[in-house]
């Protein structure tokens, strides 16, 4: 039964009762009024006043002795009355008990609908979370097979790239055979030349004479003798200028590279490194200049960190990356990498050189990783019609004077001889450089791994004066700047 239809019968209940009870009052009231008056007496009545769970208003009299009228109350009334009371007491209780038993159950739905209420929500949240699970999972699937086709393309990627390198390997071991092959057709050549030169003129050709220099500054603890160069796999001609007459000459110039962000200024073209000292620029670095009579700009390797800055380099070994072997016109225009190894040019050079007053500053590296320096106080080349004749000032420094010997002398290539020996300096020396006869020096030399070498003449990169003629540096800077 619903709480609408307990509710309709407990008032209908209410009701009747209190329609029940107003009757009983009334009729009793109605006896004890007409009692003396239909009997015409005087009576002394007695009142007993009834207090039962409801409130009855007025008295009850009794009369004593027999109550000839049938109106007259009598104990049975009473007793009727009490009866009916007690039932309808009893029925209110069990009314109350119903009510409280419906109270109770109308608690208890509200609890079941609040928790029914929660379950929903509970329920809606897991399905949420369910729903969720499956779409991060689906999206896993996703991510997995985008991965596993990631990886099937790098695998094809990296298969391809093995059977190119393999290609590359068959390659460079038939250039190594070939390269091996003309070095001995060289070898042969040269001596064919020598016999031809002894049946023309009675004699043998001589190399230049060997540098006798004993230097004070020896570096030590040299880990072996090698005629090896130190090679890169990713610059395999350095190999070529192993062999015993050294690689041909090339025909590459300086090229202007794109470099990297981080060591190149967009700004510019300036006079020269100091210049762009002068501009705030104090990072080392490539930057572009252009000295007064250039027609174009030139990049070049600023030196900002020694000796206050503004150091154009001109010239850098490093590595063994890039061949100094070359002609006249390579070494004219200049060639190799402005952030690795390179030559900036004699014609580069020359007109830095008639801006004003330059010095000149060699710095030197040896396989111990000590460094070493020779200055000289003044520096610049002449034209090329006098064959960009070497001029320089008095020397300072710790690594010996051996480049004061080549001072007033023009430069020589292999194609191009201007030194003082009765052969060619180049051609025995395999570079370029204001050879005397032949000289000092030979910064333009092979470069050698591991300092000492063994070759038939002297052409690594040595500097007597520090090492002698048969010990090849392993870094060389030639700088020059402004005098202050």
């Amino acid at each position: 039964m619903g709480i609408r239809a307990w509710s309709i019968f407990v008032l209908v209940a209410l009701s009747f009762w209190g329609n029940s009870q107003a009757l009983t009052k009334n009729t009793l009231l109605s006896r004890i009024r007409r009692a003396p008056e239909a009997s015409g007496e005087t009576r002394k009545c007695s009142y007993t006043f009834l207090v039962p769970e409801q409130k009855i208003t007025g008295p009850i009299c009794a009369a004593r002795g027999q109550v000839p009228d049938k109106d007259r109350v009598t104990r049975l009334d009473v007793a009727a009355v009490r009866d009916l009371l007690s039932k309808q007491r009893r029925e209110m209780e069990t009314l109350k008990l119903v009510v409280d038993v419906d109270g109770n159950m109308v608690n208890e739905m509200k609890l079941l609908r609040k928790e029914s209420r929660n379950m929903n929500s509970r329920v809606t949240q897991l399905y949420m979370q369910l729903l969720h699970e499956i779409i991060r999972k689906r999206d896993n699937s996703l991510e997995l097979a985008q991965l596993e086709t990631r990886v099937l393309n790098a695998t094809t990627e990296s298969l391809r790239l093995a059977s190119r390198y393999r290609e590359l390997e068959a390659k460079y071991a038939a250039l190594s055979a070939i390269v091996n092959n003309q070095s001995v057709v060289i070898g042969m050549l040269e001596e064919r030349c020598m016999q031809v030169y002894s049946q023309r003129y009675e004699q043998p050709p001589v190399g230049p004479p060997l540098v006798q220099v004993v230097p004070e500054n020896i570096p030590v603890h040299v880990p072996r003798f090698t005629n090896e160069i130190q090679r890169d796999n990713t610059r395999g001609f350095a190999r070529d200028r192993g062999s015993r007459s050294g690689p041909s000459p090339t025909t590459g110039s300086l090229e202007v590279q794109k470099p990297p962000q981080s060591n190149f200024s967009a700004e510019g073209p300036f006079r020269d490194c100091l210049a762009a000292q002068d501009a705030g620029h104090a990072t080392s670095g490539m930057y572009l200049i252009k000295p007064d009579e250039s027609e174009r700009p030139l990049q070049v390797w600023c030196e900002q960190g020694i000796d206050g800055g503004g150091w154009t380099v001109i010239q850098t070994r490093r590595d063994g990356s890039v061949n100094f072997f070359r002609n006249w016109e390579n070494y004219k225009s200049g060639f190799g990498n402005v952030d690795g190894e390179y030559w900036l040019g004699l014609e580069g050079i020359y007109k830095l050189g008639r801006q004003g007053d330059y010095k000149l500053l060699v710095e030197l590296e040896d396989w111990m990783n000590k460094k070493v320096y020779a200055q000289y106080s003044s520096f610049h080349l002449e034209p090329e019609s006098e064959g960009f004749r070497l001029r320089l000032g008095t020397y300072q420094g710790n690594a010996g004077d051996s480049l004061s010997s080549h001072n007033g002398k023009q430069f020589t290539t292999l194609d191009r001889d201007k030194d003082a020996f009765i052969g060619n300096c180049a051609h025995f020396h395999k570079g370029g450089w204001w050879y005397n006869a032949c000289g000092q020096s030979n910064l333009n030399g092979v470069w050698y791994a591991g300092g000492v070498y063994r070759s038939k003449f002297q052409d690594g990169i040595f500097w007597a004066d520090y090492g002698g003629g048969f010990y090849s540096m392993k870094g060389v800077r030639v700088l020059i700047r402004p005098i202050d």
